[in-house]
């Protein structure tokens, strides 16, 4: 029997994935609730749980964040991200705090239900849109196709980031203004889809 709880703000959607758990042999559907807060306010110590599918935006704490406290709670417990979110950022983000697979919402309830059996079984499912993006994360492409996005001026400004400059730095080295700057920077963001400085350096984009 695989023991479910279901984080998930819209009540359509919500009582349509309890509904069909509770009638499908081998799922014990425990626990319901619209927020993170309002699950764990029902969850106590006689419950357990092996599957939780969560919503990411929630009111009040985010999924992301109600990962944490899931696994701080019951570390066997595992999480499965049920949402509409597809970007790369909020993916690693929950990937990173533990959750053990990510699923799109329009993923038909069949293919959510092979997926909880596949994660109790020791997989990992993910949308097949997520999986690419988890792919490409850890093969990113070459160096010389990523340079093609950019232009020149973009190149000079990621060389001076990861050479540790400031945007004031870069402005000054290459004698621009500070908008422009942070102009160029959010269009490097978004072309090599990261999100920090952390990010444009850890991946090598140079």
């Amino acid at each position: 029997m695989i023991r479910l709880g279901i984080i998930e703000d819209d009540e359509q959607i919500r009582e349509m994935l309890t509904g069909y758990f509770y009638g499908q042999p081998g799922f014990s559907c425990l626990l319901s609730a619209y927020s993170v807060e309002s699950f764990f306010e029902q969850w106590d110590e006689g419950i357990f749980l092996d599957i939780i599918l969560s919503d990411i935006g929630l009111p009040g704490e985010s999924g992301i964040k109600g990962v944490q406290r899931i696994k701080k709670h019951a570390p066997k417990c595992q999480v499965i991200m049920l949402t509409v979110y597809d970007d790369s950022r909020r993916i690693f983000q929950a990937l990173c705090n533990g959750a053990s697979g990510y699923l799109l919402k329009q993923t038909p309830l069949q293919k959510i239900k092979e997926a909880v059996v596949t994660l109790h079984e020791g997989g990992a499912p993910m949308s097949p849109g997520v999986a690419r993006k988890v792919v490409e994360y850890f093969n990113p492409k070459h160096t010389e196709d990523l340079q093609e996005k950019l232009t020149p001026r973009e190149a000079q400004v990621v060389e001076a980031i990861e050479e540790g400059l400031t945007n004031k730095e870069v402005a000054i080295r290459l004698d621009i203004s500070l908008e422009t700057v942070k102009y160029h920077v959010k269009n490097i963001y978004e072309k090599l889809e990261v999100n920090s400085r952390h990010g444009l350096i850890s991946r090598k984009y140079k």
